[in-house]
Parts: structure tokens; sequence; C-alpha cells
């Protein structure tokens, strides 16, 4: 298994809000979101706490439920802290987060960073976003191309840290050789389409492609905050 996370401030933003962790067979990308970097402190924390609980954990026998279980500790978390903090009320951050282990990816998701999967050539979108053009799409009113200029591209229809309860998408995917997973926030996937980022993650080494999908985010306006993690199964 090979890993690489890429993390780029792009072209608008004063800071980067994204937080994420690349310590396999542990993967998360956080985008956090609320003014005054309540967004910055919302992501860590996400973070944070998915590293923390798996780090504590000395026989991982059920990824799934434990990533499941370390999400809504971090909900917990960044809820309780912003009504601590009037100043950070309104703060949260999506997740997504893949543990890799006995040919399996178990991820675990809120809000609209994503997980992809790459195999024999084909992407496929893992998770679902949640979001406003997220459900558009979905019902077929817009299509995803219209979904990347949309006006309300960026509202949230869940987050972590916004209410006391969050529910959590969970799934687990076969891992095979040659297969590739590229974890990444709406800076990256705004910016580009899945054929773009197909064409660029397909072949070569992970931490080129990366490097090349930041790049071409930024030259098509680097809007915001670009994160983003592949990994791959066998060598490259």
């Amino acid at each position: 298994m090979l890993a690489y996370a890429k993390s780029d401030i792009g072209k608008i933003r004063e800071i980067n809000e994204d937080s994420f962790v690349c310590l396999p067979p542990l993967f998360v990308v956080a985008d956090g979101m609320g003014g005054h970097v309540a967004g910055e402190i919302a992501s860590k924390m996400a973070t944070d706490t998915l590293r923390q609980f798996f780090a504590a954990s000395a026989v991982i026998d059920d990824p799934k439920h434990l990533l499941e279980q370390a999400i809504h500790e971090a909900n917990a978390q960044i809820f309780q802290f912003a009504q601590q903090n009037s100043e950070y009320a309104g703060m949260g951050t999506t997740i997504t987060a893949a543990y890799i282990q006995d040919a399996k990816v178990y991820w675990s998701h809120v809000g609209d960073s994503r997980l992809y999967m790459l195999r024999d050539g084909r992407l496929t979108q893992v998770t679902e976003d949640h979001s406003l053009v997220g459900e558009l799409v979905r019902s077929g009113s817009i299509t995803a191309e219209q979904a990347l200029t949309h006006p309300h591209r960026n509202i949230l229809t869940r987050a972590l840290g916004t209410s006391e309860q969050i529910k959590v998408d969970s799934g687990i995917t076969e891992w095979k050789a040659a297969d590739r997973i590229l974890i990444c926030s709406d800076g990256l996937t705004n910016m580009l389409n899945d054929q773009d980022i197909r064409g660029t993650i397909m072949t070569g080494d992970g931490e080129t492609g990366l490097a090349r999908l930041i790049e071409l985010a930024n030259a098509a306006g680097g809007l915001d905050n670009i994160t983003a993690i592949m990994v791959i199964n066998g060598a490259a």
C-alpha cells in the first residue's frame, strides 16, 4: 500500500481550513467551515479525534464501527465547543474517512468531501454529497456539470458540529490489486469534473498525481482550500 497526501490553500482563501490524516491504514479529510478560524479548529478537532481513537485501539476488529464511533464523538466535541464559545457559533466540518484492512476499505462520511475508487480505469464516487446541489443532482433537477457552477453549491445539508446528533454514512468496499482511492475536499471537486480527476490519477505515482490535481484546481480558479489523499494498492 502506497499513500500520498497534499493540501493547498488555493488562490482566494487567507487560511487553510482543511485538515487531514494520512497514517496508513487510516486516511481522513475534513473541510472546516465558519468564520474567525472556526473552520480550521473544527476540522482539526475532527481529524485529531479519529487519529486518537484508532491510536488507542490495540485491536481493531470492526473498523466500520470504530469510524462511526469516532465521528459521533468528534461531532459531540465540536458542537459542545461551539456552544461554550459564542464566537465559534455555527462552526462545523465535513469528514470523509477510510480504514483499509483485510482487502477491504471501510469508510464513513458526513458532508461533501468525497471518496472515489479508481478500478480498471473506471472512477466511481463511493460517497454521497450531503449538499443542496448533491440532492439536486440525485433528483435529476441539475446535471453534475451544472452543479460545478451552481450558485448554492457550498450549502451543506449535513456537517459535523452543527447539531447535537448526526447521521453518518458508512460502507465497506473491496480493495483489489491496483485499486486507487482518492479522498478529497470540495476545493478539488468544485474546480474539476470527474473526467479530469480520472485522467490525472489513472497512471503514475500518487505524489505526481496529487500535485497535478492541485495545479489544475488552482488553474481553474482555486476558489477554496484543496486537500487530497491518494492510496494505491500495489506498486506504482
